[in-house]
């Protein structure tokens, strides 16, 4: 039976579904012939950035994909998978949905939440966390509240409702940040060693079959044309490419999925998440190096009349595709059935290495499954880069120098209470972060989780990246925010294992941004390296920007770390009266890309903090060693705001109003009370315990400054910033929800 053509197909087709004159002849190359409307519609969406990481590729391959705790290497699955002994893993990733935020904040949200747990329970892993990263113009326009209250909402919608808990996440505030906000989703689960599924077809003969929700017209085109572009004119026109999601029908496909890996019947299973059908049954056909039949006239439908293109690339939510042993159907559909999830079959693996896909009884595509993938035709692109002209200008401004005569107190009051800074109740008193119990805290600098499976082991994890470090020095500010993930896990009292990364940036054809990714990922990737904690895999985000700004780059990191004994870990309130207060770390006075800057600056410039990854390793060794033994009572890291809001957060979060008198041993500038210097973390000790603490530095080589004591009440700074933890807490707390009224 012949091709199908339903729609006549040229270069003007091939520019519609976002293909480039080089790619449509590539095809035509491929083929021999002509392609089918579905056909070139399939080559569109998987040879999109978001399927295929043309534009990216040769750099991720740079980063370390294998080592360490790693079960698979980076990329090889749906989601990494890190062996924390005792027979189990943990599986995690993080991934973006940026765009779709930005057009339906609500359901764009809601559905990258969706998406990012499918990737983790495909594998055979319950989940049982999730994270976010988020980012978002000022605060002070309608636009922005809007965003935040549906996204937040969204978040909040499918992770309460499918019954994972939300630990752990992050939010900035800038104005790059308005057209095009970031909506990075992360999730986490455990899986023992042995009963993960892969993403591989294989076995001819046997079925292939949708599980899930039936297929609509919503979410077309959303991985080739609206992740795949800036923002315009037309961009609001694209709402229909934003999915709707379903977490009561994803619970139920969670069950019935693991029960299904668990029962023996799974040959192979994927996710139909960005590119649906078609990236599902290509990927898993090429890994397989099998072919596939597929007729689409099987596919259940929940909107008539919908095309073999239309179907092919439909991006509806809550829906897997299963290789099911041909011996086992019956068991497979008992399952479903148990769960109430629709199960049908609408193809069969053969043995040609060719996707043959057919609707109303005529073939409409007849592609080589490999051709349409990433390691086989799928383009790999190394694009032209550049340094960008404006670092010469950023960087040449010397913050040290800047006059801005600001009091103390009254700048203290300023950075506390910024959208950055300020307490994040607002958004995460939104989350359900304690149910199915496993949650141990989530007021550290990471989430502790215990895991039921293995008494007394937990893990911690968490979300980070300053993209103002970043966009003051991409290959730095990559260093910086892989080395503050691990310090916040180590801050609570975990050894960090391995990231997952989330990596947003602008339009890749634009050499100067090309350029920061280049560096980004080469800073990531040493960073990694040094800290031995390997990549897992990730997403990449390209044309994260509008006609009028790009946004900071912004290369997310999610940090896994683990915990042998969950008696031994550390919060970061302070917890006793007169326990002693230790700086541990070189304290540089460093304002570039700081808050400080930017607030009284009205900019982000100087120079992005130093990173010297060999004291990173030393004071991470100190303060984890230093929780194991009992000796460190608290700990948190000295990021964003400087010394001053660091002791500010540990005199709000701790749960007995107890505060700290401050003696800073250095004359008070806005660098030492405010600069952002990395390989920095706060500790308290018993005063008992003094002598200990040193010497642990002394042998690690690391500084250490005593620089006051905890007491009730008052919140002391050398005299010059003092409030009582009432009053800190009340503007802390209160300042987002002021501004969202």
């Amino acid at each position: 039976m012949g091709l199908f053509s339903e729609l006549e197909v040229s270069l003007q087709t091939a520019y519609e579904v976002g293909l480039t004159e080089e790619e449509y002849n590539k095809v035509i190359e491929f083929l021999g012939r002509i392609p089918t409307y579905t056909e070139l519609g399939v080559y569109g969406v998987m040879w999109s950035e978001h399927c295929s990481y043309k534009n990216s590729i040769k750099q991720l391959k740079t980063l370390p994909r294998s080592g360490g705790r790693l079960l698979v290497e980076a990329g090889a699955e749906n989601a990494g998978l890190i062996d924390i002994g005792d027979g189990y893993a943990i599986c995690f990733k993080i991934e973006s949905h940026n765009h779709p935020s930005a057009i339906e904040p609500f359901q764009g949200a809601a559905t990258g939440v969706g998406g990012i747990l499918r990737d983790i329970f495909s594998m055979g892993a319950r989940p049982i966390a999730s994270l976010n990263s988020l980012r978002f113009g000022e605060l002070n326009s309608d636009r922005t509240k809007y965003l935040l209250r549906g996204v937040v909402g969204g978040i909040g919608h499918y992770g309460n409702s499918f019954g994972v808990p939300t630990v752990a996440g992050e939010i900035y505030f800038d104005d790059c940040y308005f057209d095009n906000p970031l909506v990075n989703a992360m999730a986490v689960g455990i899986v023992k060693v042995g009963r993960t599924a892969s993403a591989t077809a294989s076995g001819v003969g046997n079925p292939v079959f949708i599980v899930g929700s039936s297929t609509g017209r919503d979410g077309i085109h959303g991985a080739s044309l609206l992740a795949s572009r800036e923002f315009d004119e037309e961009t609001d026109n694209m709402r229909p490419t934003v999915q709707v999601g379903d977490p009561f029908a994803e619970k139920l496909l969670l069950e019935a999925t693991l029960e299904l890996i668990k029962s023996g019947s799974v040959v192979g299973v994927q996710d139909m998440g960005a590119a649906g059908i078609c990236c599902s049954t290509s990927e898993m056909s090429a890994r397989g190096a099998v072919g596939m039949f597929v007729d689409l006239d099987k596919v259940p439908l929940r909107e008539p009349g919908m095309s073999a293109y239309e179907i092919m690339l439909s991006e509806s939510q809550e829906r897997m595709l299963f290789i099911i042993d041909k011996n086992k159907v019956e068991i497979a559909k008992d399952i479903c059935k148990k769960w109430d999830v629709p199960i049908t079959q609408i193809g069969v693996i053969t043995d040609d290495g060719l996707l043959k896909v057919y609707r109303d009884g005529k073939q409409v595509c007849e592609l080589n499954a490999d051709s349409l993938v990433l390691g086989g035709g799928a383009p790999q692109n190394d694009l032209p880069a550049s340094k960008p002209a404006y670092l010469d200008i950023v960087n040449n401004v010397n913050v040290d120098t800047l006059d801005l005569n600001i009091p103390f107190n009254e700048a203290f009051t300023k950075i506390l209470t910024s959208s950055t800074i300020a307490s994040k109740r607002w958004i995460f008193e939104q989350y359900d972060s304690q149910v199915r119990t496993n949650t141990v805290s989530i007021k550290g600098d990471a989430a502790v989780m215990r895991l039921k499976e293995l008494p007394n082991k937990g893990i911690a994890t968490c979300t980070d990246c300053n993209g103002r470090y970043v966009y003051l020095d991409p290959y730095k500010g990559a260093m910086i925010a892989v080395a503050e993930a691990a310090r916040n896990v180590v801050c609570v009292g975990a050894e960090p294992l391995a990231i997952t990364n989330c990596l947003n940036f602008g339009n890749p054809f634009d050499p100067e941004v090309y350029w920061t990714f280049k560096q980004a990922v080469g800073g990531m990737g040493d960073a990694c390296r040094a800290l031995n904690t390997p990549v897992t895999g990730g997403n990449v985000s390209f044309h994260n920007e509008s006609r009028e700004r790009a946004v900071f780059p912004t290369p997310t990191i999610g940090m896994l770390g683990l915990i042998e004994d969950l008696n031994k870990i550390c919060s970061a309130g302070f917890k006793n009266e007169n326990d002693t207060i230790y700086l541990l770390g070189n304290n540089r006075q460093e304002l570039g890309g700081s808050e400080y800057i930017k607030l009284f600056y009205g900019d982000v410039v100087g120079k992005c903090p130093e990173l010297y990854i060999d004291d990173e390793i030393k004071i991470q060794k100190v303060v984890l060693t230093g929780i194991r033994k009992g000796l460190i009572k608290n700990a948190h890291d000295c990021s964003e705001g400087g010394i001053a809001i660091c002791l500010a957060e540990m005199s709000i979060l701790s749960e007995l109003n107890i505060a700290c008198n401050i003696n800073l041993p250095w004359e008070l500038t806005p660098g030492i009370l405010f600069g952002e210097s990395q390989s920095r973390i706060i500790v308290c000790v018993n005063q008992n315990d003094e002598m200990r603490l040193e010497e642990l530095c002394n042998k690690e080589n690391v500084e250490c400054f005593k620089i006051g004591k905890t007491h009730k009440v008052q919140f002391n700074i050398n005299d010059k910033i003092s409030f009582t933890v009432d009053e800190l807490r009340n503007v802390y707390v209160q300042a987002i929800p002021s501004i969202m009224k």
